[in-house]
């Protein structure tokens, strides 16, 4: 399924447990469509299976896989970014019309405000 044409477009740091139950949720609203991910800890590959094979949320049961550098979930392709410092991507180029703060990291508005969209 792919949503068409989304109400929200988001863009995550972090494809941990919170980023991974909020692309999850996201895709199955319907509502939102999960543009770009950040994550410089871990590889695509395993970001595949992650969501796949999901220990807290159980099996995914649409499409996950590798294709060209991104992350594709039901057919929606995701670009994947790997950058240790978020203010060095441009969500906007990605689409991204909110950025969801995954990390614990930026838990203030002045540093929150290097993951919003540019």
């Amino acid at each position: 399924f792919r949503v068409a044409p989304p109400h929200l477009c988001l863009s995550l740091l972090r494809f941990g447990r919170i980023g991974r139950l909020v692309t999850r949720a996201a895709i199955l609203s319907g509502k939102v469509q999960v543009v770009a991910i950040n994550d410089p800890f871990i590889d695509l590959n395993y970001m595949v299976y992650m969501f796949k094979y999901d220990s807290t949320h159980g099996h995914f049961r649409g499409t996950v896989k590798a294709e060209n550098g991104k992350l594709v979930i039901n057919g929606n392709a995701i670009t994947i970014f790997q950058e240790r410092d978020p203010s060095n991507i441009k969500w906007g180029d990605a689409g991204a019309e909110y950025v969801v703060e995954s990390t614990g990291v930026f838990t203030t508005m002045d540093k929150a405000g290097v993951s919003m969209p540019q």
